[in-house]
């Protein structure tokens, strides 16, 4: 038995370590590939020896490196967000874009844009997690209405209605006070944007985030074996839940500000994880950080190829592997689990 769990332990760090090295050649390809390729041993030369004098080297420390570094932040944040809202939840369906959580913080986006605009990267990142809050408070409202209780479909259809409703009437906004340009950003979701401030919002913010995931991680196994068998154990359920939600709000609330409504990477990949790393949350936590940052930058890479020298927004790119993901696990779940 002993031997089993070396051995299982051994292959869930090669399966990590392989997904580091494919993390790190995804970045290379995310920096050398754009409207203008640059080969990878001029990358290196850029980071091991910067040259402000040269363009290329501007390009690749200005506005690829940070570009790619968000990508896989944002992907990483928005995987275990994902990964902690199933667990708790015990919900196939739960992400942050089918519970409506990354619309509603898109909609605080516009409200901020809109009546105070010269709010800062800071202040707007601060919104953006009030505005995640208010959408899981209002989807969990609208699907306790149900009679039948919260089955994994209905909390998921609660989560569509409210996040259409907060979507639409943050259209309403920016057409209102004019801000299709600055909000068609938030709205597609893209990083075309980012900068070396994005990233270090990116990593306080998100740090705080990851941190506290990893804390509970041993909780979430536990609760994710149902209230009873968590409550027989001795855990507090309710600590842990209000843990694990201010770690979504904050996970999800710092990858919106940064990169907008990036959907399905938080459906996705904690299926995917759980798949080969087992029930251990210790492991799926953080290797769901490593998996989903692995999509969106490679998602980013396919975004600027597939339609070159214009952008595909990385939203779409996500969203065309998500959706069918989505009514896979719709049509299993059925209605009544």
């Amino acid at each position: 038995m002993l031997s089993y769990i070396n051995h299982s332990r051994i292959l869930k760090l090669l399966i990590n370590g392989i997904a580091i090295i494919a993390l790190l050649f995804s970045i290379a390809l995310s920096v050398s590939y754009g409207a203008v390729d640059i080969k990878l041993s001029t990358v290196w030369q850029a980071i091991n020896s910067f040259n402000p004098d040269l363009s290329t080297h501007q390009v690749i420390q200005e506005l690829r490196l940070p570009r790619a570094f968000a990508a896989a932040l944002v992907g990483a944040f928005l995987a275990v967000s994902g990964t902690i809202m199933q667990g708790m939840t015990r919900n196939p369906l739960a992400s942050p874009s089918i519970m409506g959580v990354t619309d509603g913080a898109a909609f605080t986006l516009v409200i901020m844009l809109a009546f105070f605009p010269g709010v800062s990267n800071l202040g707007l990142t601060f919104a953006s997690f009030v505005g995640a809050g208010i959408a899981v408070v209002l989807v969990f409202l609208v699907g306790s209405f149900s009679t039948s209780g919260l089955t994994p479909v209905k909390l998921a259809l609660a989560g569509v209605a409210i996040g259409t409703m907060l979507s639409s009437i943050s259209s309403v906004i920016s057409l209102h006070f004019q801000l299709e340009k600055e909000m068609s950003f938030w709205f597609a979701g893209g990083l075309s944007g980012t900068n070396w401030t994005s990233i270090h919002i990116l990593l306080i913010t998100g740090g705080i985030g990851m941190f506290l995931a990893l804390i509970i991680s041993r909780s979430i196994t536990v609760l994710s074996l149902g209230e009873d068998v968590s409550t027989g154990l001795g855990q507090n359920n309710i600590l842990i839940k209000a843990l694990g939600i201010v770690t979504v709000l904050i996970l999800t609330g710092a990858a919106v500000s940064i990169a907008g409504t990036v959907g399905f990477v938080g459906l996705i990949i904690p299926h995917i994880t759980r798949f080969i790393m087992g029930t251990d949350y210790r492991w799926i936590i953080p290797s769901s950080a490593l998996f989903g940052a692995l999509l969106l930058v490679l998602s980013d890479v396919v975004a600027r190829l597939v339609n070159a020298p214009f952008e595909t927004p990385v939203g779409a790119i996500t969203s065309l592997i998500g959706v069918p993901f989505f009514l896979y696990l719709a049509r299993g779940s059925g209605g009544g689990k």
